[in-house]
C-alpha cells in the first residue's frame, strides 16, 4: 500500500484567502481580491462559470473594492507592503491598465463612494488633516476636489451616500466603543441619535427612502437596528435580538427588505427583514463568520464568509430560494475537512466570578505531543471567533493544543464588556488569561508544565506582559508584533488614531503609573523563558521600534530571544512566502520544547 506522508507547513499555507469582492450589475463577472499566486491581487470569475482569471498584478492588499454603477470599470484601492496607505484606482472590467483616482504618497484613501452616475467620488482621507480626517468630493471629469466635511474633534469616517448626493452619512471615532454617526445635510450636520451624557456606537448603514437604517447601542447594551427620518430628524428603535450584536446592513430594493448580520460570541447569523411586515427570519447560513456581503438587483445574496474548519469562500442565494450555492472552493490542499478541528467553545470564571468565553482547539490523540498554546487574541476590542487560521489548524496537526480566551475587552458580550479594556491594558485581560489557564489544569485539559505561550498584535503586548509578570507559567513565548512600551507606543501610532489613545489607552501624564506598570518593558528582569519575536518592518500600528527596543533590552541582560523582521510586511503577513516562513520558524521554535515528536518531517 502506497503511503503518504502526514501534511506539511506548505499544505496548510497554501490555503489561499479571499479578501473582500464585488459583483458587476448585471452578475456577469464575480471580482475578488485573493493570494492565488501567494500575493494579493484581484481576480475574476465570468457567473455562471467558475474558473477565475487575473485582473492585475499588482502583489498588494486590497483596500477598497466596489463596481461603477454601469459596470464599465471598479474602483479599487491598494496599499504598498502593509502601509495601510490605500491609494485609489480605476481598472476595467477585463482588467489591465490602472488609472489612478486619488493618490498620495504616505497618506490614505478609504470608504469609496461612487455618484449613480459614476461621474464623482465620494472618499475619506487623512491628506490635509491626518489627525481628524477630511470627507473629499472629486469631479472625475473635471479633476476638481472639495471638502465636503472636514473632521474636527474626532476622526471622521465617510459611511453613506444617497442616490442624489443630498444626503450623507459619517462617523466620528471618539473611541472604539464611542462612535456617534451624524447626517450632513444642506450644509448641516444632525446627530442620528438623541443627546445623551453616556457612549455608544454607530455603525454603517442604508438609505431606504426618507428613511436611514442603521445598528447602534445607543441606551443599549447590545446593538440594535434603527432609522432616521431625512425630513423629520426623528430617530426610531426599530428591533432587537436578545444578546446579538448588530452589523453590516443591505437593502434588496426587490423585496424592500433589509438584510444585516449580528454577532453572538464566536458566530454570526444572516437575517433578512421585511420593511413593510416588520418581521424577520434567518437565512441558514452556510459558514460560522461573515467577512463581506452585497445584495443585487435581482435580490440574489452574495457573502463571504468561513468556519474554523472552512477558509473564506463566496456563497450565492438566490432571490426567493434558501439554499446557498458555494462559487469559490478554497480549502487545504491534501488535508480533509474532518481532519480538520472544530473548537470546543468553553466558558469559565475568572479572577472576580465573571464568566469567559473561549475557544479551545483540542489536537487528536494520535497526534497529542500534551501541550498547549494560550492564544490571546489581538484588538483587543475585538475577539477570537470561529473562522478559520491555518497557523491554528496546522499547528493542532502538529500536536498542539491552541487556548484562545476571548477575555474582558472582546467584541460580541456587549458594549459594557467591550470597554472594559479601555485604560485596563494590563490587568484585567491579564488575570482573564491566567484564570482560563487555571480552569484548564483544574480540568485535566491542560499540564502546567507543558504551557505555551504565543500572541500578534494586542495579543503579542500580552505575551509579553504574561511572560513578564508569570513567567512561571510558560516553557516559550513568541510575540508577534505586539507593543513593548505603551508610552512609545502611544506616542508612534497613526496620527488619527492618537484622538482616541487617552481613552482606549491611557494618559501617559495623568496615568503614568499604571502605564508604567502595564507596560512590558518594566519587566525585562523576569523575562527568563526563551522568546521568539516576529515583526514587520512597514508596520504603521505597532512600529518596528516597539520590537527593537524589547529585543535589544532582552539580549543585553543575555536572554534567549530570537528575531525575525520581515522587510516588505506590515501588521500582518500577506505574501505566502513569509507567512509560510514565519510559522515554519514558529513551529521550529515550539518544537524544541516538545521531548517527543509524534511525528517527523
Amino acid at each position: 500500500m502506497i503511503q503518504f506522508k502526514k501534511p506539511n507547513i506548505e499544505n496548510f499555507y497554501r490555503t489561499f484567502n479571499i479578501q473582500s469582492f464585488t459583483v458587476s450589475p448585471d452578475e456577469k463577472q464575480l471580482v475578488f481580491s485573493t493570494n492565488l499566486t501567494g500575493k494579493y491581487n484581484l481576480w475574476a470569475m465570468d457567473l455562471p462559470n467558475q474558473y477565475p482569471y487575473p485582473l492585475t498584478f499588482i502583489d498588494q492588499t486590497c483596500q477598497a473594492l466596489s463596481y461603477s454603477h454601469d459596470g464599465s470599470f471598479m474602483v479599487v484601492g491598494f496599499d504598498n507592503d502593509g502601509d495601510e496607505n490605500g491609494q485609489l484606482y480605476a481598472i476595467p472590467p477585463e482588467g489591465g491598465e490602472m488609472v489612478p483616482l486619488r493618490t498620495a504618497e504616505g497618506h490614505r484613501h478609504i470608504y469609496p463612494f461612487l455618484s449613480k452616475d459614476d461621474q464623482r467620488l465620494y472618499y475619506t482621507s487623512t491628506k490635509g488633516n491626518e489627525t481628524y480626517l477630511n470627507i473629499y468630493r472629486y469631479d472625475i471629469e473635471s479633476g476638481d476636489e472639495s471638502i465636503v466635511v472636514e473632521g474636527e474633534g474626532a476622526g471622521c469616517f465617510l459611511v453613506a451616500v444617497d442616490e442624489e448626493e443630498n444626503n450623507f452619512v459619517y462617523l466620528k471615532q471618539y473611541a472604539n466603543t464611542y462612535v456617534p454617526g451624524f447626517l450632513f445635510q444642506d450644509g448641516k450636520s444632525y446627530s442620528l441619535t438623541p443627546e445623551s451624557d453616556e457612549q455608544f456606537t454607530v455603525g454603517e448603514g442604508v438609505f431606504v427612502g426618507d428613511e436611514y437604517y442603521f445598528a447602534t447601542t445607543y441606551g443599549e447594551d447590545f446593538g440594535y437596528l434603527a432609522k432616521f427620518n431625512l425630513k423629520t430628524h426623528e430617530f426610531t428603535k426599530v428591533l432587537s435580538i436578545e444578546k446579538e450584536e448588530f452589523g453590516p446592513l443591505r437593502f434588496d430594493k426587490s423585496t424592500n427588505s433589509l438584510y444585516f448580520v449580528t454577532s453572538k460570541g464566536v458566530n454570526d447569523y444572516l437575517y433578512q427583514y421585511d420593511l413593510a411586515e416588520g418581521t424577520y427570519q434567518n437565512s441558514n447560513l452556510p459558514a460560522s463568520i461573515i467577512q463581506g456581503g452585497t445584495v443585487a438587483k435581482s435580490g440574489n445574496v452574495y457573502i463571504l464568509a468561513g468556519s474554523a474548519t472552512k477558509p473564506n469562500n463566496i456563497f450565492m442565494k438566490e432571490a426567493g430560494s434558501d439554499e446557498w450555492k458555494q462559487l469559490t472552493n478554497l480549502a487545504v490542499p491534501g488535508v480533509k475537512e474532518e481532519e480538520l478541528v472544530d473548537p470546543e467553545v468553553l466558558s469559565y470564571p475568572s479572577y472576580d466570578g465573571m464568566m469567559m468565553e473561549a475557544l479551545f482547539f483540542k489536537a487528536k490523540e494520535d497526534v497529542s505531543n500534551g501541550h498547549v498554546i494560550l492564544w490571546p487574541h489581538g484588538g483587543p476590542q475585538a475577539a477570537e471567533r470561529k473562522f478559520f487560521r491555518s497557523m491554528f489548524q496546522f499547528l493542532v496537526n502538529r500536536g498542539y493544543s491552541i487556548f484562545a480566551p476571548n477575555f474582558r475587552g472582546s467584541t460580541g458580550y456587549g458594549l459594557a464588556f467591550t470597554k472594559m479594556v479601555e485604560g485596563n491594558w494590563g490587568e484585567g485581560p491579564r488575570l482573564d488569561n491566567i484564570a482560563g489557564l487555571e480552569y484548564l489544569y483544574e480540568n485535566g485539559m491542560a499540564d502546567r508544565d507543558k504551557t505555551l505561550l504565543m500572541g500578534g498584535s494586542y495579543g503579542g503586548y500580552m505575551a509579553l506582559l504574561l511572560h513578564g509578570r508569570h513567567p512561571e507559567y510558560f516553557k516559550a513565548v513568541v510575540d508577534i508584533f505586539g507593543p513593548s512600551d505603551l508610552f512609545s507606543f502611544i506616542n508612534s501610532v497613526p496620527e488619527h488614531w492618537k484622538p482616541i489613545m487617552n481613552q482606549w489607552v491611557g494618559d501617559p501624564v495623568k496615568d503614568f503609573d499604571k502605564l508604567t506598570e502595564y507596560s512590558p518593558i518594566t519587566y525585562l528582569d523576569t523575562m527568563t523563558k526563551p522568546m521568539l519575536i516576529i515583526q514587520g518592518a512597514n508596520d504603521p500600528r505597532v512600529v518596528k521600534q516597539e520590537s527593537d527596543q524589547i529585543v535589544k533590552a532582552l539580549q543585553e541582560k543575555g536572554y534567549d530571544v530570537k528575531y525575525l523582521v520581515l522587510e516588505d510586511e506590515g501588521h500582518g503577513f500577506s505574501k505566502k512566502e513569509n507567512e509560510i516562513l514565519v510559522n515554519r520558524t514558529i513551529l521550529e521554535f515550539f518544537d524544541q520544547f516538545v521531548e517527543a515528536k509524534v511525528f517527523a518531517e
